[in-house]
Formats: C-alpha cells, sequence, structure tokens
C-alpha cells in the first residue's frame, strides 16, 4: 500500500473571509501546481468567477486575490491520507485539517462542500469540532460529467444567496 500523501497546500482566507469552500484532497494536479483545482478541466474558477461575475483567474496571484476580494476561503477537509491518483473514492487513512486557526482568524459563517466526498468528510471529521454545518454543493470535478457549467453556477448561487452580504 502506498504511503500516506501530505496535503501541502496552504489554506486561502484572511480576517474577513465569510464563507469556506471546501475539498476533499488536492488532485495531482492541484498537489503539481501546488495550488487549489489545479486541473485545467476542473470547473471550480469558472464557476466562481461566473458567480461572482469577474475575469476567468489564470494565475495563482489572480485566483488568491479573487477570493480574498470577495471574502471567500478555501480549504481541503484532510491533511493527509492514501490516495491512489485523484480518486476520492480511493481515500483511506484519513487525517482531518484542524480548523481552529482559519475559523479563530477569520468571519467565516457559511461552510460550503464541493461534492460529497468533502461533505461526507466535513461531517464525519469536522462537524462536532466546528458546529457548523455544511452545504454540499455538486462537484466542480470533471469527474462530475453530468453537471454541466451552466447547472453548476445555477446550484452554486446558494453562495450568493446564504451570504449576500459578503459577495
Amino acid at each position: 500500500m502506498s504511503l500516506p500523501i501530505k496535503h501541502e497546500i496552504d489554506p486561502v482566507y484572511d480576517k474577513n473571509s465569510r464563507v469556506l469552500i471546501l475539498g476533499s484532497f488536492p488532485s495531482v494536479k492541484s498537489r503539481e501546481s501546488g495550488f487549489f483545482y489545479g486541473h485545467p478541466q476542473n470547473r471550480f474558477w469558472k464557476v466562481l468567477s461566473g458567480l461572482l461575475n469577474v475575469p476567468l483567474p489564470e494565475t495563482v496571484e489572480e485566483k488568491k486575490k479573487m477570493l480574498l476580494d470577495h471574502h471567500i476561503a478555501v480549504w481541503d477537509v484532510i491533511a493527509s491520507c492514501r490516495i491512489t491518483g485523484s480518486s476520492d473514492s480511493s481515500i483511506k487513512d484519513v487525517v482531518p485539517n484542524d480548523f481552529t486557526k482559519i475559523l479563530s482568524e477569520s468571519s467565516i459563517h457559511c461552510i460550503f462542500a464541493n461534492g460529497a466526498t468533502s461533505w461526507n468528510l466535513y461531517k464525519k471529521y469536522i462537524l462536532e469540532r466546528t458546529g457548523i454545518e455544511a452545504v454540499k454543493l455538486p462537484s466542480t470535478s470533471p469527474a462530475n460529467a453530468a453537471w454541466n457549467l451552466e447547472r453548476l453556477k445555477t446550484a452554486w448561487k446558494v453562495i450568493l444567496e446564504e451570504d449576500k452580504n459578503t459577495l
């Protein structure tokens, strides 16, 4: 069996962050690029930029700026695990991230899970510690082919509705 892989991408947030979007664990492409949602086919950045009505960010700095300008934090549930490639279904031996610091240093009051895996992992490992329910959103992963970009944007609008003062 493979050795556990450690999550090495720092969370994106600041004291003004009000919404937290959680993934499960970075994909191979994200781990290679050193930033969230690094697979070119993942629709995360297209969905968010479309909802926020801003240009699609290309660089890591542009992505961070877009998130922070709109009070959005991004992180993952898992600190380390065993995983085959980027397959969420292969995740084993989960060690969850510690959310104490991000929640104490920000204004986060809404948590959204990017897909069922992150939502289930959050409920299993984190919810009891934070006491903040997470809203499950359809995954922006290319593996979620049943959801096209427009359908994803429609479902993800709940972020805007949940926190009108944020975005």
